[in-house]
């Protein structure tokens, strides 16, 4: 019955659903396109015994690369599917795998349009990134026998406490999974309250920390600092939300008045974004330059909004300190370990709770600070900025946090050939 009410909601719902994803598309286009894949409907890509990877959006799609390209090494027979929810996933996933992959928008959990998504790829593993728990589309791999392995699983207290009335259906689906691999303790102990079976759960890490920086990532970045001037400050406030650029620029003020030739890097978080902070960059008078307009940062430049996709680490590569975003909003926080990887010293703010146990492994190997706003972000960068010894230690102790942490792509890689060979997975129940 309960199943029955949420499958009654969601079609009562998808005419919002589709006004919001219309809404959407008025300030970036791309969500105009391709919507009828999120019905289910798309051309018979002629695959079958597919290994399906989803990743909702950007973030994950990231995340998931390092254990994409080991399941594309182990399994080289095999067609490879992987979904996404937002355009700028699907334009990161096109630009990484090109046509390695296929390629697709994950449909709404509607059983009808999750049965032609099934008829079309077919595939013989289901693989899905942190903690996308859609009940109609994880009993349909049960029925239809296609294992689910939920790898890079996290659960917050606060989206743990979303479930509410239909906590029964999420355990119910949950436990259709073969393995949940968390990433933490903590996430586990959640998921197990959440409903997930322990003798198919365990702690597996975060496949974020088995990131690789190809040289070529680095040659790029020295480029671009060489471009800007190899001795002005440079700083980047990077996945930044709404309501999160004006507390930076004015913590870039502040910067400005003790070293006059600083250079902040902003990156918005979401494309439809770009233009506006673009121009709140420009109305407080700020020399401001756009990567899609004028691709590089003079002298004069004060702030250079990247308004483009898929170039955040070559940035990173440039900066001498980073601000992640959604961590002055209560968004919950973005990926730390891209700078890290870089030798970076990691700032945030006081919400960081989408990634909680990241945040306090960098901050206890002083290697990330926490700040609470605006004038405190601003006296952090001074004092980094100020202070070589210190700010180049925190990026040597980022680092290493990284290296002590990598692994979870060979466990998960363990795990997923269990399941195929119909093993009982031999990882020690976390309890």
């Amino acid at each position: 019955m309960l199943r029955f009410l949420y499958t009654l909601t969601m079609y009562l719902l998808t005419p919002v659903i589709l006004y919001r994803l219309a809404a959407r598309g008025l300030k970036y286009p791309r969500y105009f396109a391709r919507w009828r894949e999120r019905f289910g409907f798309f051309p018979d890509p002629g695959i079958a015994d597919s290994i399906w990877v989803h990743a909702v959006s950007l973030g994950e799609v990231n995340a998931a690369v390092p254990l994409i390209e080991a399941l594309m090494r182990a399994y080289p027979d095999s067609p490879f599917v992987v979904t996404t929810v937002t355009p700028t996933g699907s334009e990161r996933v096109l630009k990484l795998f090109g046509d390695r992959v296929f390629h697709v928008y994950l449909p709404y959990d509607l059983p009808a349009s999750v049965e032609r998504f099934f008829a079309r790829i077919r595939p013989r593993l289901a693989v899905i990134m942190e903690t996308e728990i859609w009940p109609n589309l994880f009993i349909a791999c049960r029925e239809r026998g296609i294992p689910i392995v939920v790898t890079n699983a996290r659960l917050s207290d606060r989206s743990l406490k979303g479930y509410g009335p239909v906590r029964p259906l999420a355990r119910r689906a949950i436990r259709c999974a073969d393995f949940v691999a968390a990433q933490s303790p903590s996430d586990a102990e959640r998921l197990r309250a959440l409903g997930a079976d322990v003798t198919r759960l365990a702690v597996v890490g975060n496949l974020k920390f088995d990131l690789q920086v190809p040289e070529s990532l680095v040659d790029a970045g020295a480029a671009l600092r060489d471009s800007w001037g190899v001795r002005r400050p440079v700083w980047i406030a990077a996945s930044t939300h709404e309501g999160e650029e004006m507390p930076v620029l004015k913590a870039h003020t502040a910067v400005l008045q003790r070293f006059p030739d600083a250079l902040l890097i902003i990156v918005p978080r979401h494309p439809e974004r770009f233009r506006a902070v673009a121009a709140a960059c420009r109305s407080l008078g700020f020399n401001t330059r756009t990567r899609s307009e004028d691709v590089g940062a003079d002298a004069r430049c004060q702030c250079f909004v990247v308004d483009t996709l898929g170039e955040l680490m070559q940035f990173y590569a440039a900066a001498d300190l980073a601000f992640v975003g959604g961590s002055l909003e209560p968004i919950g926080g973005h990926n730390l370990l891209e700078p890290a990887a870089l030798g970076l010293p990691i700032i945030v703010g006081p919400h960081t709770f989408n990634t909680e146990e990241v945040t306090d492994s960098l901050i206890e190997a002083d290697a990330a600070t926490r700040v609470a706003d605006a004038d405190a972000l601003g006296a952090r960068v001074i004092r980094l900025m100020t202070r070589d010894d210190e700010r180049l230690a925190m990026g040597r102790a980022a680092k290493a946090v990284l290296e002590r942490e990598r692994g979870a792509v060979e466990r998960t890689l363990r795990i997923v050939a269990q399941v195929l060979g119909g093993k009982t997975v031999a990882v020690e129940p976390w309890a």
